[in-house]
């Protein structure tokens, strides 16, 4: 394997997460910029290619096309129209599918068969339509998922108490948007449960809190990209290691015929397996609705 990544999308976004790569040792040995403005992709290229002196990463860095990703390991997909402020992520859809189809089918046509992983929003429906533009394996299409959710969760809690996010173990899952919902049956510090030490009531306020902090964000600057590259940059290294760490990525339940937000194994070769098991009735039918949300804007979009 060449361990060989493109990124589609040199925005805010795309351009965080190849930021956090290259200032990190990553098993990543090269990295291909592509964006529909050929100009802005060859000079964040050559910009990041004047850091690489100083930092602790031997990426080769350069722009490049559609064309070279036939012997790509993974394609990380953060192109499309942008999340405005008011604009739920679900608003972005029927723009984004449009521009996806197109996209997804100039990548196969260069005879990919890697990873992709998606991150443009809405995500999980985007992450379902390349799915099914590519006709790439299910394992082998993954969305960023709630990661980045989880990662806001953690922080929140361990600044209540008072401990290394690290050590916290809890999952925020379902739509990465408006529908998402914490796992509080299963989250934990250390050994202790965390509805133990916390009361419902500022639960909930922590829960409000995750789910409504990238609207804050895109309120007062515009956009959320320094916390999503990063994630993805872990998301990677994830895969091209072939750590098997278990992740909250968007991917595929048959059950719902869906993309959504779970704990999963993630391993070189994409999923290995999605996890199984006891969540609380009331946080099975949050979960529910927030799946339903997902299969009625795939229904709408398949419609059209």
């Amino acid at each position: 394997m060449s361990n060989k990544v493109m990124v589609v999308g040199t925005g805010n976004v795309g351009m965080s997460y190849a930021f956090a790569l290259l200032h990190q040792r990553t098993n990543v040995n090269e990295l291909i910029l592509v964006d529909i403005n050929t100009e802005d992709a060859e000079g964040e290229a050559t910009d990041m290619r004047d850091a690489l002196a100083v930092s602790p990463s031997y990426l080769k860095i350069k722009a490049g096309s559609y064309a070279e990703a036939g012997d790509c390991d993974m394609v990380v997909i953060t192109a499309g129209v942008p999340q405005k402020p008011g604009e739920t992520r679900m608003d972005l859809l029927k723009k984004n599918a449009a521009i996806f189809k197109d996209m997804i089918g100039q990548i196969m046509d260069a005879g990919f068969d890697g990873i992709f992983l998606v991150v443009s929003n809405p995500m999980d429906v985007l992450t379902y339509l390349t799915w099914q533009y590519s006709g790439l394996p299910a394992e082998r299409v993954i969305g960023s998922g709630t990661v980045l959710d989880t990662a806001r969760l953690r922080h929140r809690l361990s600044q209540r108490l008072h401990v290394h996010p690290k050590n916290v173990h809890a999952y925020q899952v379902g739509e990465h948007g408006d529908t998402e919902l914490t796992l509080w049956s299963c989250a934990y510090v250390g050994c202790q449960p965390v509805m133990d030490l916390i009361a419902q009531d500022e639960r909930n306020e922590i829960e409000d809190f995750v789910r409504k902090e990238a609207y804050s964000i895109i309120e007062k600057k515009g956009a959320t990209y320094y916390g999503i590259g990063s994630c993805m940059a872990s998301i990677t290294n994830c895969i091209l290691n072939d750590e098997n760490r278990i992740l909250p990525i968007s991917n595929y339940d048959e059950l719902s015929d869906t993309y959504n937000g779970y704990p999963a194994v993630l391993g070189r070769n994409g999923v290995v397996r999605r996890l199984s098991f006891q969540i609380s009735p009331e946080e099975q039918v949050k979960l529910n609705s927030s799946i339903r949300t997902l299969q009625e804007a795939i229904k709408n979009i398949s419609a059209d």
